[in-house]
């Protein structure tokens, strides 16, 4: 150990490391391990131990012996340590170690999850499973081919849902047609309800299109339809994703998300009477990030078009799931990193007043980039991360821990937590349209449905 002033160090081959200074001590890596640290070299490794070289007191006008012992040691050290070549010195590699790369570490999945449907034709958004395990899924009219928006899954294929003719829009019918459907949600009734944006390609609304519509899982009919006039469907409006609490009213409410760009917000639907209201319209809460720009598969994920400057994805409050007790509204923009929640006594009652609604928005914190939320009986949350291909499960305590992560998990969208104990997530590459890659569509078929076991149950508030 050498001697600078009050500074004691231990000189090893690859260079100076303080004697004291702890390793990163409660630092962690993503194993979970502690992170190893350089440890110092004895002196069979070439360190030196000095303090016991007699020295000769300086005020005795003598030469200080244990200085020039000490410099000769550190040029000995030095020489020894640094090879010929000025390459550095390392162990071999182990037997049988493959130098090709092909052994190289790689991030590991977490999590198991299981194909259920393949989908080789348009793509899909949503999900949602019956009580008696039915699945349902939807294919907004985006720009793809598609020849039903609505869709049971029978035996591995989608079948046109609750029938053809419905799937066929009607502009001189457009209350009765499905226009574009983005949504499918089964209610704690069993009811399958269906929510159609009324706009295709992302077109103006049709006058009577968007709405939402309910059918009986018994009869497979449509027993509910309820539309929404101008002053709920703006211009710019985009019917995104549906929860229930059938506790409230006569036949209980829906709370729909907007996800306009230019004015998102929460729309309230009374199931009897189909009347509705806006709220938290433009609120800080259900708008866009300024200037996001997700990383999705590594790139920038932004809007491209053909020959023309791109511009960043703005999109509103998306996500929504209703807490197990009733109580809290969580929601999240897709453009964006926030998690609030809203009171659903506040938004439920039409005559509280849009300032008496936002002073009960709670910031639930920052999060991954999420498209679909759900929640269960628990008081758990979900949350898609399509920037990471994963699913994270939010504890009562607001502790995320990861639940999936895979490659396949190509944007996982819409997430339905079923009554089997099973979570499904559709993965349907949206980042990989044409409209955000420069006019290429860059999706390679087949689109899958997965599920991943949660031990989980439902949300199911009803009277």
């Amino acid at each position: 150990m050498v001697l600078f002033g009050n500074v004691r160090t231990v000189l090893a081959p690859s260079g100076l490391v303080r004697n004291h200074e702890a390793p990163c001590a409660g630092s962690r890596g993503t194993s979970g391990d502690r992170i190893p640290a350089q440890m110092t070299r004895n002196r069979q490794d070439r360190g030196i131990i000095t303090d016991d070289i007699p020295t000769q007191n300086a005020d005795s006008g003598g030469v200080d012996m244990k200085l020039i012992v000490q410099l000769l040691c550190f040029l000995l050290i030095f020489a020894g340590a640094v090879p010929a070549d000025n390459t550095q010195t390392d162990k071999k590699p182990p037997k049988g170690y493959d130098t090709t790369g092909t052994k190289i570490p790689e991030a590991k999945p977490v999590g198991t999850l299981e194909p259920v449907a393949c989908f080789f034709g348009p793509m899909p958004t949503g999900v949602t499973v019956s009580q008696d395990g039915r699945i349902f899924v939807n294919f907004p009219r985006w720009g793809d081919d598609v020849e039903f928006t609505v869709a049971e899954v029978k035996d591995g294929k989608p079948v046109a849902y609750p029938s053809a003719q419905v799937n066929k829009p009607v502009e001189q019918r457009p209350s009765e047609t499905f226009i574009s459907v983005q949504s499918v949600v089964v209610d704690p009734n069993n009811r399958l309800w269906i929510l159609d944006t009324g706009r295709i390609e992302f077109g103006p609304p049709i006058a009577g299109g968007p709405k939402l519509v309910g059918v009986d899982l018994k009869s497979d009919k449509v027993f509910k339809t309820i539309t929404f006039d101008r002053s709920i469907a703006l211009p710019d409006t985009y019917l995104n994703d549906v929860r229930f609490d059938l506790r409230r009213g006569e036949d209980g409410m829906a709370f729909i998300t907007d996800s306009s760009g230019k004015n998102p917000g929460i729309i309230v639907v009374d199931l009897a009477s189909g009347k509705s209201w806006r709220r938290l319209t433009n609120h800080a809460s259900t708008k866009p990030t300024d200037s996001f720009e997700p990383l999705v598969e590594g790139r920038p994920m932004m809007v491209r078009p053909p020959n023309a400057k791109p511009s960043p994805v703005m999109v509103g409050a998306d996500g929504i799931a209703m807490g197990h007790d009733g109580q809290r509204l969580y929601y999240c923009p897709l453009s964006g990193w926030a998690l609030s929640s809203v009171s659903v006594d506040a938004l439920a009652d039409e005559n509280t007043s849009d300032e008496q609604v936002a002073a009960t928005v709670k910031d639930e914190g920052a999060k991954v980039a999420s498209d679909g939320l759900e929640s269960d009986a628990e008081g758990n949350l979900y949350v898609t991360g399509y920037d990471h291909g994963a699913i994270l499960k939010r504890s009562p305590d607001g502790e995320y821990r990861t639940l999936a992560f895979d490659p396949r998990l190509l944007w996982p969208d819409t997430l339905s937590v079923a009554a089997d104990g099973y979570m499904y997530v559709m993965a349907n590459q949206l980042h990989r349209q044409p409209r955000f890659n420069g006019g290429v569509d860059l999706r390679e078929k087949p689109y899958v449905l997965f599920r991943i076991k949660v031990d989980a149950k439902p949300v199911l508030l009803k009277k």
